[in-house]
């Protein structure tokens, strides 16, 4: 029996399973980089050791470090969580030496389902249909598009749809390294790309069937919202699927819980298989209150010789989305630093799985996903209402997040008709970042001005903006041209449109045709966050006199995010057209490239591979081209 469980994972997931280790009565063991130590699933172990450092390969992907970890504080079993070394059948085979319990499969499953080249060849002979691997000789035309994929790994790193058989190798060339640097093997595959395809997946605990789940929607080939049952699945085709990935299990002798993920071909109403994860997935928690399993205490009762329950037919529907610390209107670029205020209901039918909580420092060196929220209800429908009202409720502040994209898609006609498939983000354009309407904007202005009468030193009770003789409004002015005009006066706020209820520093109440709304008003440093009935509004509000030491020559290229430079690819002097790398960065694992803003010339380069930058730090310097 387990005593003392170490998690050799971070944030979320680690939570997660601490929360049935205490269920149980085994006592947690947490692991952290330096980067983790104030994550709220270091408190919450009864037991937690340091990894020196914060990149992955010096932390949770250093194998020897985990063990000497699990020696140092007596645990006597490790559970992967998901990434990481999760999949990595070298360490479950060091953790078995060690003479500790590995909560996993066996390590000889995670090798042959570990090379997704191979786990084709395997499935084929089995009798699960699958697509046929390419390479950069046998790809023809009519295979397109392509997609070159990770052997090693998922969560959409290493991942790059190929239109062209020309992009086909350089693709490749980046796609492999950013599967060398997520999960230290650059192996890829390539592999004809099904454009509107499904993405769904079969929950197995050894040969035993938990349903499946629906994981269309994803962005950068990495989901985002994941739901069981699926949608619009034939019955037939259901049943085949939970049939082939029982073959799937069976045909490696699976023990633990994993996942067999299958592309869905709505039109042709035909399913290949794509890989199996032998771990636990991001998503299953939807299948857990669908299904009134444990998955995670599932995991354990198969490490210590258990048998586990017979699955139930499953009642209700579920649907988990993933919180990201992310701008969908940036391309989904990934955001780091502080979360001032992090708050989710956790009502009737509503689950909150987190990593973070308010006054949490997000990282660059990590997976940007804040939490995962899920909703459960008798129906879809009304699973689905029930989580987008909770999101749009949610009080995020600090960082730019995928929260309003995730609450219109929830709302979207497609997705409540399950008109689901992994291009539905494609064109989706609604939701990206929400602008400022008049009354978020009025409403941060007043609460501003309170804020400056609340902190002078004298005459508090003299109204702001007060004049013997009214010439001018007063102007509050935010990033992005926003102004708002408005007077004060000993009868309160005066602005057009609207009449002034009642203001303060932190809550504002207006009321226009007769409705009458209350906005929350939240202020740091230059950033004000409004949380009213229409949703959230981040403002930046502009100093009156700009310091001329901010200002950056015209041409700079900066820095997106913080992250590290792991490419410069033109030299001081060069002549670059307008679009062209200019160098590479990486950030939670992910890559990303910037660019020339216009054609001209080089004329300074501020940063060498290996330099850690920061967000809106410069780079470099592209003079434009002026025509003679």
């Amino acid at each position: 029996m387990i005593t003392r469980l170490l998690v050799a994972n971070r944030a979320e997931i680690a939570s997660r399973v601490f929360r049935t280790c205490r269920a149980l009565g085994i006592e947690t063991v947490a692991v952290h980089s330096d980067a983790d130590a104030d994550l709220p699933y270091v408190a919450e172990a009864g037991y937690a050791v340091r990894l020196p450092g914060n990149a992955p390969g010096e932390t949770y992907l250093d194998a020897e470090a985990i063990l000497a970890a699990a020696r140092k504080a007596g645990a006597d079993a490790i559970h992967p969580g998901y990434g990481f070394l999760s999949e990595n059948a070298a360490f479950a085979r060091a953790v078995e030496a060690a003479g500790l319990i590995w909560v996993g499969p066996a390590p000889e499953s995670i090798e042959r389902m570990g090379s997704k080249v191979e786990s084709k060849k395997l499935m084929d002979a089995a009798g699960v249909p699958v697509l046929r691997n390419l390479t950069v000789d046998t790809a023809t035309e009519d295979d397109l598009p392509l997609l070159v994929k990770a052997s090693a790994g998922g969560g959409g790193r290493g991942m790059r749809i190929v239109r062209t058989l020309a992009d086909l190798p350089g693709e490749i060339e980046k796609a492999s390294a950013e599967a060398e640097s997520a999960f230290g093997d650059g192996t890829v595959f390539v592999e004809t790309y099904v454009e509107r395809g499904r993405h769904v997946e079969v929950q197995v605990v050894g040969s035993h069937v938990f349903g499946e789940r629906d994981c269309s929607i994803q962005r950068r080939h990495q989901k985002v919202v994941e739901e069981t049952p699926a949608p619009n699945l034939p019955d037939a085709t259901r049943a085949a699927l939970h049939e082939a990935a029982r073959t799937a299990a069976e045909a490696i002798d699976y023990r633990g819980a994993g996942t067999v993920e299958f592309l869905y071909d709505d039109e042709a109403d035909r399913f290949f298989f794509l890989e199996m994860n032998t771990r636990l997935q991001v998503e299953h928690p939807v299948t857990e209150l669908v299904h009134d399993v444990d998955l995670v205490a599932a995991q354990i009762a198969v490490a210590e010789g258990r048998a586990i329950d017979e699955p139930n037919p499953g009642r209700g529907h579920a649907i988990e989305v993933r919180l990201y610390a992310e701008d969908p209107a940036a391309d989904y670029q990934p955001q780091s630093g502080l979360l001032t205020a992090f708050e989710i209901e956790e009502t009737d039918g509503i689950r909150v799985d987190s990593g973070f909580a308010a006054g949490k420092e997000v990282s660059t060196y990590y997976d940007a996903m804040l939490a995962k929220v899920i909703a459960y209800a008798p129906t879809r429908e009304e699973a689905a209402r029930k989580l987008a009202g909770t999101l749009s409720r949610a009080r995020i502040h600090g960082l730019v997040t995928n929260r309003d994209l995730l609450v219109e898609i929830l709302r979207d006609e497609r997705f409540l008709t399950g008109q689901v498939s992994t291009d539905f983000l494609g064109g989706f354009e609604t939701g990206l970042r929400p602008s400022s309407t008049t009354d978020h904007r009025v409403a941060a202005a007043l609460a501003l001005a309170e804020r400056d009468r609340m902190s002078r030193t004298v005459q508090q009770g003299i109204p702001v903006a007060w004049r013997n003789v009214v010439s001018q409004p007063q102007r509050t002015e935010f990033e992005g041209e926003v102004v708002v005009e408005w007077f004060g006066g000993r009868d309160g706020y005066s602005v057009d449109g609207f009449t002034v209820v009642a203001a303060g520093p932190e809550a504002v109440t207006l009321e226009a045709d007769g409705v009458r709304s209350t906005y929350a008003v939240s202020v740091v440093g230059s950033r004000v966050d409004v949380d009213g009935p229409r949703g959230h509004v981040s403002l930046t509000r502009v100093p009156r006199f700009v310091d001329p030491a901010d200002a950056v020559a015209s041409g700079s290229l900066l820095a997106p995010m913080p992250g590290a430079v792991i490419r410069v690819a033109v030299e001081q002097g060069e002549a670059v057209e307008a679009g062209q790398t200019v160098l590479v960065l990486e950030a939670m694992k992910m890559q990303h490239t910037v660019t020339a803003p216009h054609a001209g010339t080089v004329t300074q380069i501020d940063v060498q591979p290996g330099a850690q930058v920061a967000a809106g730090e410069v780079l470099a310097i592209v003079e434009e081209e002026t025509s003679e």
